[in-house]
């Protein structure tokens, strides 16, 4: 009987002991909590180290949902409304249409995985403006010298204005 009311008396502290001990180890220093807060309520590219692009961007028009789920910070709603609004034709549109959804901040981070094809002679400038290295001048000339007759004439023109390292990813931009 002894040995009986020694284990009951001994059983809520134990019990006690072991949810302290387990919520110890579950919970995070408050430091983390706060860092996982602002993940959850920042833009997408937060959750990056060093907030780096990726080396390829995302085709706007063709990529797949999977696709899209990898940028950092998407959701399958936004996955939708992206493809919902194809095929794009500009940034600008991009831009327009997902403002129903986030705020630009959010859209200024999606650009840095995501681009619309560039028509050598139909892109507005924003649109030439996603090749890295190319400025709003630059891009400007570009509309002044269309039409271009070839996607290769357009692409001499481009390479007076970028470095060859520039000029290979601008060729992955065009349609």
């Amino acid at each position: 009987m002894l040995h009986q009311l020694t284990v009951r008396s001994v059983m809520p502290v134990f019990i006690l002991l072991l949810a302290i001990f387990f919520a110890a180890c579950s919970s995070s220093a408050p430091s983390e909590q706060a860092n996982n807060a602002a993940r959850r309520t920042t833009s997408p590219s937060a959750t990056q180290p060093g907030n780096n692009a990726p080396k390829a961007k995302l085709n706007l028009n063709t990529a797949s949902e999977n696709d899209f789920l990898t940028i950092p910070g998407m959701t399958t709603r936004m996955v939708h409304e992206f493809m919902e609004y194809r095929p794009y034709q500009s940034i600008t549109q991009f831009r327009k249409e997902m403002s129903k959804y986030v705020a630009p901040a959010v859209i200024a981070d999606y650009e840095k995985y995501v681009y619309v094809p560039i028509s050598q002679n139909g892109s507005d400038p924003a649109t030439l403006q996603q090749i890295p290295g190319l400025n709003a001048d630059e891009a400007a000339a570009l509309i002044a010298g269309r039409p271009y007759a070839t996607p290769e004439a357009f692409e001499a023109k481009l390479s007076e204005k970028l470095t060859p390292a520039e000029l290979a990813v601008a060729k992955t931009y065009i349609r």
